[in-house]
């Protein structure tokens, strides 16, 4: 099968390589010796493999290895019992090796794809969805009537933050970069807009009549302290990245003094091991998108060829929705 390696640990640029190698056996590393075997049309492509890309990355698989977390595809094989069948359209989760032709995941992380979405939707869905609602939901206990604040509002998981929001009854405020994002966040359901580079905290503390209840940074960086800052009483911030590059650090006074939280949200290692909480954000997800609420925003596609151009897309912060690989398009690279 055709597929993308990662050969060696010198960033996007040079990084990667276009193989032939042998098909997966129907086997996951998380499940051993049973695993649903998809042909893939799409793989989502996300942060974790850019930082792959360098030896960055918590997962360090020795090299040559195949990147690639997410697909949409269609079902070659499933083990008996799983809620899919061969000829089922999917999204799933394989963790890696989703840059090929075929790929494998646990069948407690494969989902049957609603005719409402298409393959790269599907591609779309699991990383950034599942995070969502699982930091929202799960971690930031968002209850309908509820304000919440999202950066990175623009991205994949800012995207899916504000839909999943949405269908949840919540009231939305994204803080973006520019008016092209502005657009992005409206069409993903923001009820209103700040800019980043403004006295957004003021603004939030104003449009919210006082304060939010839920910020999810995805972002971190230097403007997590005014995060803090724009919580009403009992808010809670719920961190579930650091794509600004910086860590930052809390000075838990702030948190003493208006009975605030900072609530971690790590979707991947925790839910790893629990194949039930997985199937039950899958349904709850599904009534999202039955709802109309969760409408994945694709705005890159690009040949598996072109990775390395998907990878700095996002590297650079530039991806706006979420950014795939058709990993079958074998057409000249033309275009964006």
């Amino acid at each position: 099968m055709r597929a993308l390696q990662i050969t060696e640990l010198t960033g996007p640029d040079t990084a990667l390589q276009i193989v032939d190698v042998p098909e997966p056996e129907a086997s996951h590393l998380m499940t051993p010796g049973s695993g649903v075997v998809v042909d893939v049309e799409v793989a989502g492509v996300s942060f974790p493999e850019v930082l792959q890309t360098r030896g960055e990355y918590q997962i360090k698989p020795p090299l040559p290895f195949i990147p690639g977390s997410e697909v949409g595809g269609t079902v070659r094989s499933a083990p008996a019992g799983a809620a899919v069948q061969a000829g089922d359209r999917v999204a799933a989760f394989c963790m890696l090796g989703g840059f090929a032709e075929v790929a494998v995941a646990p069948e407690f992380l494969t989902f049957k794809l609603p005719d409402a979405l298409d393959f790269a939707q599907g591609a779309a869905l699991i990383l950034n969805y599942h995070t969502a609602y699982f930091a929202l939901k799960l971690r930031g206990r968002l209850a309908a009537g509820e304000t919440v604040l999202v950066h990175g509002a623009a991205g994949g998981v800012g995207t899916a933050a504000l839909q999943v929001a949405k269908g949840l009854g919540a009231r939305t405020i994204a803080v973006v970069s520019s008016d092209e994002k502005e657009q992005v966040a409206r069409d993903a359901g923001a009820d209103e807009v700040v800019r980043s580079d403004a006295a957004w905290k003021d603004e939030v503390k104003e449009l919210s009549g006082g304060g939010v209840d839920l910020v999810l940074d995805p972002v971190g960086g230097d403007r997590f302290t005014d995060s803090i800052r724009s919580l009403r009483e009992e808010g809670r911030v719920v961190v579930v990245g650091f794509t600004g590059g910086s860590i930052p650090e809390v000075k838990v006074n702030r948190l003493l003094l208006n009975n605030t939280e900072v609530i971690g949200a790590g979707w991947g290692a925790y839910m790893m091991s629990k194949p039930d909480m997985n199937r039950e954000i899958g349904a709850a997800v599904d009534e999202l998108i039955a709802g109309g609420a969760v409408r994945p925003i694709v705005s890159r596609r690009f040949p598996l060829d072109r990775a390395a151009e998907a990878l700095k897309t996002i590297d650079g912060r530039g991806a706006l929705g979420k950014v795939v690989l058709d990993v079958r398009d074998q057409a000249p690279s033309v275009g964006p």
